[in-house]
């Protein structure tokens, strides 16, 4: 199917390639789909509901049908556009949604079925009897849905995302597109052009016209060559920009290495967000088709794009072609067949007083093409004359136009809708759509070479000179400018189903019925039928199906409207989206500077957060975690234990008014804090739910810490952030993150001062550093922080250092610990110590608990506002029957309250109705010599004494406990103070 002397390939470099198993060969400059069109093969896919066979339908992004899936194994990757994809030496393809092969699809079955199943059927079919729902239903949908498949390898490619900056994006590369660019890269401002095709030129390279005296292409490439030449442009092709965003962000797709077999290591794709200053959209337009009965076999396709296959790639789809439109372009695609020397079997025009055009080829005014004949491939046309009989042609290949489409869709993205231009009858951006974007060329209705060329020039120059730079209209090159003629033409009457969205397997009978059955709106229609839905977002289909819901429901197009255009404008897959996001990229690995010494001392490492922490650390002769957890604990409330506190969130505070904005935040009061001092804290979320606790000190009159816990640091630094933004943004006060810059230890035991004492360059007391005191130490001649503070329930301190010092001052502290029969503790012991003292974490703090729910209502301040403060005193958010923090003990022989377990009244069935509650935390308490455990119980507080019982279905367990004070150890908090 090669025409000799067309196209822009090399056919000095074959390429081998394979599709379904059998070997092709194509030439460097091919598409998959250009090269199996080259060799002969029209059938490339399945449809996705009624697996009807189907071929090309055009020649870009756009394409609904030729989905393949490319390579194997791990490198799988399917839902590929044949028409995108470009060829390479052993580039491996095979069809998809079809079986055992797509010659034979058992699944063509549902062709047959299609009178039962067409738009609705799943809502009116599968009501019925509700049990077969989850039985029967749902698991033969799950299983026939999809079109491609992941191979379930993990990804064997890697793929890239990536930040871009400029004053002006402009997105397409096509003859507007180049203008544009050039226009504001001559005023010196930095352009970014991106372009979806491996070149620049749009459909100039598609095309035979010539501009300012020369093939259009070559002009196209000698002022892409320009730009890429001029350092404050960076051309940008194989890019799409898939989506716009809030102030100025783009998202792009770069197809980095698809068009190659071997990446050597490069990224298949990269995912880009451009921040652009002001925008240039020249998107160009998409030709629409033209609905008749079966337009959907294989050799049907847009008109434009047979011009493009014939054009750019020297390929048609048989030897025998006919082309059917409502408009000149029509002609223009006959006519270049012709010059070709391919045989034209008919030009019909559905127009009876349009000129022809298109040179000496048959010609059929008034016409309408009818019917399309063949299974796996057009084998002839039915055209309906103007005075009602039929013609039956022979032909392999049909080009249809019905009209072009100014590409919208990023116009869209902001939520604003198109605007129905009636003289080209399609919709055009509104004004402002997206703001600092301006549109121009064919994506805004200028369909002539000419216009185009002026419009992107224009549009250049004003996205420039709106930033401040000297911008001039570049001198426009001389090109075609022939008028825009076209008469409406939706669908052709007549029996037999006539296809809307080929995608999507929805025809003219679907949208019909959903006007009939009151599906008016067209959002409502189009979720009923499904038309334009998924990747395609109604490219190909969506003007055609608004004209027929607009006849069936007798209103015109714009008063019908437009369903919305979401992003992306082309698949994105969501390995690119999430690049870096996978393995550790995907959970980091952070080390504490004591992670070494942990490992070291076989300790097993834990995730907290993202951060890993020391379980336990065990010692010769201990064989379970249990013994070494015991020792630890021992080790603490005996002598002194030394645990990294590090990845404990911490924020730094300056500025005259962190005490009011620390007085909006916690909701106990700040402002008031002395500098030395520390206090603990407690932030509710907006809903009156609490967020996190933690301490805060003042370490002078204009500086801060705030420590938060490991889990919550990151969501607390943005809700202070959108708390600054939203209520203080006129206080004099800045923050930072500062957790990663200092290296915290734990120092907690009674003999911890003792140890401080031997490190420090200055010895302490009660009176040079009081309980929640805080002050500025050296240790050796290296600043350092000191804070007087415990989560033991002991005489504790926290020192900390800049980070480069913390693995030397941990081995020392441990050492000295050692010496006095302490060393270091794990997590499993931290937690026991935090249970025996009723302190909570975020097994308390789980999302619904209230200050008033885990005691701590008193702590809210009646004197001044806070987040979540009017929230917190709803009616619903306080009284008795809310769960409320409590201890548990066990009084049956049973030992084990596992965490997760719920709670009872004694005697009650343990059933959803009668749950009062559930264990939160647990632990063996060697220091009590038993099991304890904190839970929430609904009005436990006035339970004290009360016993429950307490019942876990998936470990068996069912016991008595006792309701208890959440304090198990030293209640009065003698321990901690003195």
């Amino acid at each position: 199917m090669r025409v000799e002397g067309k196209g822009r390939i090399d056919r000095g470099a074959p390429l081998r390639f394979t599709f379904d198993g059998h070997t092709h060969t194509g030439f460097e400059g091919d598409t998959l789909a250009s090269a199996l069109m080259a060799d002969g093969v029209r059938l490339m896919g399945r449809s996705f509901k009624y697996h009807r066979p189907r071929g090309v339908t055009t020649a870009g992004s756009e394409e609904p049908n030729a989905l393949v899936t490319i390579g194997s194994g791990a490198r799988q990757d399917p839902n590929i556009r044949a028409t995108t994809q470009e060829l390479y030496d052993g580039l491996e393809a095979r069809s998809q949604n079809r079986w055992p092969s797509l010659g034979f699809d058992v699944m063509g079955i549902n062709d047959l079925a299609a009178p039962f199943l067409g738009a609705g059927f799943y809502y009116k079919t599968f009501m019925w009897p509700k049990a077969f729902w989850e039985k029967l239903y749902e698991p033969v949908i799950r299983r026939a849905a999809g079109i491609g498949a992941l191979s379930g390898e993990a990804p064997g490619d890697k793929h890239e995302k990536a930040f871009a900056f400029c004053d002006v994006l402009v997105i397409g590369g096509g003859a507007a597109g180049l203008m544009a660019a050039l226009a504001a890269a001559r005023s010196g401002a930095q352009v970014i052009l991106c372009e979806e095709d491996r070149a620049c030129g749009g459909r100039l390279l598609a095309e035979v016209e010539e501009v300012d005296g020369q093939p259009g292409a070559d002009w196209a490439a000698a002022l892409e060559q320009q730009l890429r030449d001029m350092e404050n442009v960076r051309v940008m092709t194989r890019c799409s920009v898939t989506g716009a965003y809030d102030q100025g962000t783009y998202g792009a797709l770069e197809r980095v290495a698809h068009h190659v077999g071997d990446p050597k290591g490069a990224p298949v794709e990269c995912f880009w967000r451009i921040h652009a200053k002001r925008a240039v959209l020249c998107a160009g337009a998409l030709e629409r088709p033209i609905a008749f009965r079966d337009n959907d076999r294989p050799g049907v396709m847009m008109a434009g794009a047979m011009r493009a296959y014939l054009n750019r790639w020297g390929v048609v789809p048989g030897k025998a072609l006919a082309v059917f439109g409502n408009n000149d372009n029509a002609h223009r695609t006959a006519r270049d067949l012709q010059e070709a020397g391919v045989h034209v079997a008919a030009l019909i025009d559905s127009r009876a007083d349009a000129p022809n055009l298109a040179g000496d080829v048959p010609y059929y005014a008034g016409a309408q093409v009818s019917r399309a004949f063949g299974r796996q491939g057009l084998e002839a046309i039915q055209i309906r004359l103007p005075n009602g009989k039929v013609e039956r042609l022979q032909v392999q290949g049909l080009g249809v136009s019905g009209g072009w489409n100014p590409s919208v869709h990023l116009s869209c993205h902001m939520n604003t809708r198109p605007v129905w231009d009636d003289g080209i009858a399609a919709f055009v951006p509104g004004k402002d759509a997206v703001p600092g974007m301006s549109v121009a060329g064919a994506a805004r209705g200028r369909f002539s070479t000419a216009a185009c060329l002026q419009d992107g020039a224009e549009a250049g120059q004003v996205a420039a000179s709106a930033l401040g730079f000297v911008a001039e209209v570049p001198q426009v090159p001389e090109a075609e400018d022939a008028p825009y003629r076209l008469r409406r033409l939706w669908t052709v009457p007549g029996k037999g189903r006539a296809w809307l969205d080929f995608q999507n397997d929805v025809t003219v009978k679907d949208v019909t019925q959903a006007a009939q059955e009151n599906f008016r709106s067209v959002e409502h229609m189009k979720r009923y039928t499904t038309q334009g839905m998924a990747p395609d977002q109604g490219k190909n289909s969506n003007i055609g199906a608004l004209a027929v819901l607009a006849d069936a429901t007798g209103r015109d197009i714009p008063e019908t409207g437009t369903t919305t255009y979401r992003p992306p404008f082309v698949p994105v897959s969501i390995a690119a989206i999430g690049a870096g996001a996978e393995g550790k990229g995907y959970a980091p690995e952070r080390f504490t500077t004591s992670h070494d010494a942990s490992v070291s001392a076989k300790a097993p490492m834990i995730e907290a957060g993202l951060w890993y922490r020391p379980s336990y650390v065990p010692r010769d002769g201990e064989k379970t975690w249990r013994q070494s957890c015991d020792r630890e604990v021992a080790m603490v409330r005996e002598h002194v234990g030394i645990c990294d506190v590090s990845t404990l969130g911490k924020i730094e505070l300056q500025g005259p008014d962190v005490g009011q904005f620390l007085d909006f935040i916690y909701v106990n009061g700040f402002s008031s804090l002395k500098p030395g001092k520390v206090r603990y804290g407690l932030m509710l979320r907006e809903d009156g739910t609490v967020m996190d606790d933690g301490t805060c000190a003042r370490l002078d009159d204009n500086t801060w810490l705030m420590t938060t816990t490991t889990a919550a640091a990151g969501q607390v630094m943005t809700h202070l952030d959108w708390a600054q933004q939203a209520f203080c943004n006129k206080l004099q006060m800045r923050f930072v993150s500062a957790t990663e810059q200092w290296a915290q230890f734990a120092v907690a035991g009674p003999k911890s001062r003792d140890l401080l004492n031997a490190l420090l360059d200055a010895p302490i007391d009660d009176a040079s550093l009081p309980y929640m005191g805080c002050v500025s130490v050296t240790v050796g001649g290296i600043a350092a922080r000191l804070f007087r503070i415990s989560f033991s329930g002991e005489h504790a301190y926290e020192i900390a250092v800049p980070a480069r010092y913390g693995a030397s001052l941990f081995d020392h502290l441990v050492a000295l610990a050692e010496e006095r029969g302490g060393g270091a503790y794990g997590m499993e012991a931290l937690n026991v110590l935090r249970i025996e003292k009723g302190f909570v974490t975020h097994a308390e703090i789980n999302g619904t608990a209230t200050a008033f729910d885990l005691g701590y209502g008193r702590m809210i301040s009646p004197k001044k506002d806070c987040i979540g403060k009017v929230m917190a005193a709803r009616p619903g958010l306080v009284g008795e029957g809310r769960q409320q923090l409590v201890g548990l003990r066990p009084v049956s022989a049973i030992k084990e309250m596992p965490a997760g377990a719920h709670l009872f009244d004694d005697g009650a069935e343990p059933v959803r109705e009668n749950d009062q509650g559930y264990v939160t935390s647990t632990c063996f308490s060697p220091t009590l010599g038993e099991v304890r455990a904190l839970a929430l119980v609904r009005n436990g507080r006035a339970r004290h004494g009360e016993v429950l019982r307490l019942v876990d279905h998936l470990r068996g367990v069912d016991m008595r406990c006792e309701v208890t004070d959440p304090v198990a150890f030293d209640p009065e908090g003698g321990r901690l103070r003195g």
